[in-house]
């Protein structure tokens, strides 16, 4: 008899992106020759993590990979020192090695969501160099991805933010998200069929935080008011929104180079030629470089910055995120740290 269908599904799930990074790490020039990749799984001990961590201890034991894992203590609840350790414990218990807690410090920057995001994914990226992890897989399902879109349609973000998160994301494809095409329902059965010990994150049914309330205010009433499916359309909305950007990023990744002078500054007349889709990737791209958070930047920002190009009556400098300005200095759109 096999396994429950639902632990066949993310076992398979798991079972492909294990065999793209090991076809990656065979042809990576840097990889020592005869050694396996490491591939950690990020746990926060929630019933998506758990189920991801089983999968990759049962299916990295048949291939050629080593299997870890790193549990984030962000410090926000009580007792979640204790919390982390137990989870790196239930990790160990399944197999993975190397496996470690790491506590970070919370800032304030674009808010608390966003703040422990950036706060846990520069712990990931820590953990992955310190280790030498090939990979970092990271459990989120469809729904959180049709969160993801809602979310980005609210803050009027622009396309990017409806294409929601890559299956491969992160500096050299780091961050792998074998879940994406399998729904939360799913992934919590498998725990149940595996009678693994899971943890209900209270931050995630708090109304306080906005994606709470999308997930369990928001999905459940366009689901009432237009039917079941909501969250597969969102999901395939995702995918086609994030082809059409990729497609974009392209083409201002090409121009980019014809909008500046010798000395590299921007220039605005050129930039006005351009599509306005092409023209706000270019400044956007620009803020980044500059030091302006990726987070923190959102559609009011940009257009904020395009209007210095494209309605200039000698309005002053833009804030934006990170102290960074933006100003339009003698034909030339001059971004800064101020």
């Amino acid at each position: 008899m096999g396994p429950h269908p639902a632990v066949a599904a993310i076992r398979l799930a798991v079972r492909r992106v294990l065999h793209d990074v090991i076809t990656e790490h065979r042809t990576d020039p840097a990889a020592t020759p005869g050694e396996h990749p490491l591939v950690l799984v990020a746990c926060s001990g929630g019933a998506d993590s758990m189920a991801l961590a089983s999968a990759l201890a049962f299916e990295a034991r048949k291939l050629a990979v080593r299997a870890g894992g790193v549990t984030v203590d962000h410090g926000l609840q009580d007792g979640s020192d204790q919390r982390a350790t137990e989870v790196a414990g239930r990790m160990g218990a399944l197999g993975l090695d190397p496996v470690e807690a790491v506590t970070v410090t919370v800032g304030r920057e674009g808010g608390p969501e966003a703040a422990a995001r950036d706060a846990r994914y520069a712990a990931l990226d820590d953990a992955a160099e310190r280790h030498g992890a090939t990979a970092v897989l990271l459990g989120h399902t469809r729904d959180d991805q049709a969160e993801t879109v809602l979310l980005g349609l609210a803050r009027g973000s622009g396309i990017r933010s409806l294409s929601g998160m890559a299956a491969v994301s992160g500096a050299a494809g780091r961050y792998r998200r074998p879940f994406l095409e399998l729904d939360r329902q799913t992934v919590r059965k498998a725990c149940v069929a595996q009678e693994l010990a899971v943890w209900d994150d209270p931050h995630n049914a708090d109304p306080a935080y906005t994606r709470s309330r999308v997930r369990h205010e928001g999905l459940p009433a366009l689901e009432k008011a237009l039917g079941k499916g909501v969250v597969e359309a969102l999901a395939r909305t995702a995918q086609l929104s994030r082809d059409d950007a990729d497609a974009l990023d392209s083409w201002a990744a090409d121009a980019e180079t014809a909008v500046r002078d010798e000395a590299g500054r921007l220039e605005c007349a050129k930039l006005y030629g351009l599509p306005p889709a092409v023209r706000r990737r270019i400044l956007r791209r620009a803020m980044i470089a500059e030091g302006a958070p990726a987070g923190s930047l959102f559609a009011r920002h940009i257009e904020e910055v395009d209007r210095l190009i494209t309605g200039w009556r000698g309005q002053g400098a833009i804030n934006l995120p990170g102290r960074v300005e933006a100003r339009r200095q003698g034909g030339r759109l001059v971004i800064r740290q101020g």
